[in-house]
């Protein structure tokens, strides 16, 4: 569309100024057409011959054609054909008529045309003189040659004074089209600058809008992919990193050969199906989120805590000692402990089977590491529950809820 409409505009310039054009050319052949008129009328005047009155005809027959062509657009309605014709007879080239004919019908109300149309007006009576002072010449000749030099010398002295005239209205109309022609060009040109400015300018926003909408594209596509990578890695419901990104954690950390030994805990709640039954999927699912947090509280940033399924929790902790890998599951499980779970009027505590791996040699594969972090935990849970098992032959570390805590649970 831009540059449809550049080359609209273009084309109504290259069209005005070839109208233009047309006019000054055909001005200056209407001018020398009556001055020939006038000559060989002269020349007729003196010598009676006919050929040169022929002449004067076919001279006098431009301006008169041009004449007859400005009566046919001025009329109401406008005859196109008429003014074709006499644009044609007052020799104008074919291909300029349709552009004579569009400036004078849509243009002619603009100053500098009207002033150069009053001009080109004001010849008629001295054309239509002219034709009589032809006719009349013709006929005292037709008698034979005028012997009276007086008679002689007034005829001439008119049609000087008529080619006299016709000269001065010629120069006006020649130079009103030529400032008009001027002005037309440089208000086209500018016209077409700030239009090519105006669509330039339209361009460019339309290209930055364009980028723009690319770009808002691109970053919503990169929010969707992270969206999309996040749920893969996540846990829909508390948040926390789900298996599939938590054994890929642990399978990087064993294939770094970094100094230090690998903490990993598994931890399972004991009365999470409790929960689920008496008070519904609801409750259970509040209880597991209000876990996730507690897991993440007083984390290192380099920790990761993941739910892994169900009511099982899963922590990696990178260059942890045994001691300190041991005292954090310890002091999750007593966190746990001294949790209260409350839903709809009622309270539940809440305990966890805690196994912990310690994992110094790196040349262990990722499903033995499970494993043996697993086992801890599943004898946790042989062993009585609300304690932590450390796998590797280390003592056990256990911790015992207090009786009434037992009891509020079984009540639960």
């Amino acid at each position: 569309m831009v540059v449809v409409l550049q080359a609209a505009i273009a084309g109504f310039s290259l069209e005005v100024m070839s109208s233009v054009r047309a006019y000054v050319a055909g001005e200056a052949m209407w001018s020398r057409s009556q001055k020939n008129a006038v000559y060989f009328l002269n020349l007729y005047l003196h010598s009676g011959d006919a050929s040169q009155f022929t002449q004067y005809q076919a001279s006098l027959a431009v301006p008169i054609g041009d004449e007859f062509a400005r009566w046919a657009l001025e009329r109401d309605p406008v005859d196109v054909e008429a003014a074709r014709i006499g644009f044609l007879q007052g020799g104008n080239h074919p291909d300029d008529v349709p552009g004579l004919i569009w400036l004078f019908r849509y243009f002619n109300r603009v100053s500098f045309l009207q002033d150069a149309i009053r001009e080109w007006a004001a010849t008629d009576p001295m054309l239509l003189e002219l034709s009589v002072f032809g006719e009349v010449i013709r006929s005292e000749l037709a008698k034979g040659p005028i012997q009276d030099t007086n008679r002689l010398q007034v005829l001439s002295s008119r049609l000087s004074e008529l080619n006299a005239q016709f000269t001065v209205h010629a120069k006006r109309f020649s130079t009103v089209l030529g400032e008009g022609s001027r002005a037309i060009k440089l208000a086209l040109t500018g016209i077409n600058i700030v239009t090519a400015a105006a669509l330039i300018l339209l361009l460019i926003w339309h290209t930055r809008r364009l980028v723009l909408q690319r770009q808002a594209f691109e970053d919503a596509l990169h929010a969707e992919k992270e969206r999309l990578g996040w749920q893969a890695s996540h846990d829909w419901l508390t948040g926390l990193s789900n298996r599939r990104a938590f054994e890929a954690r642990l399978q990087s950390e064993l294939d770094v050969a970094a100094a230090g030994s690998l903490g990993l805990i598994l931890l399972d709640l004991d009365q999470f199906k409790n929960v689920n039954d008496s008070c519904g999927h609801l409750a259970g699912d509040s209880l597991l989120c209000q876990v996730s947090r507690l897991l993440q509280q007083d984390r290192h940033p380099r920790d990761l805590v993941a739910r892994l399924g169900g009511d099982e929790f899963g922590l990696i902790l990178p260059q942890c000692s045994p001691a300190n890998a041991v005292d954090i599951a310890e002091r999750l499980r007593r966190s746990l402990e001294l949790f209260n779970f409350a839903w709809d009027h009622r309270c539940f505590a809440v305990t966890a089977s805690v196994g912990v791996a310690c994992i110094a040699d790196r040349n262990i594969t990722l499903e033995d590491a499970m494993r043996r972090a697993d086992a801890a935990c599943y004898r946790a849970k042989v062993k009585g529950r609300n304690r932590v098992q450390v796998d590797g032959g280390r003592p056990d570390v256990v911790v015992v809820a207090p009786w009434h805590r037992e009891a509020a649970a079984a009540q639960g």
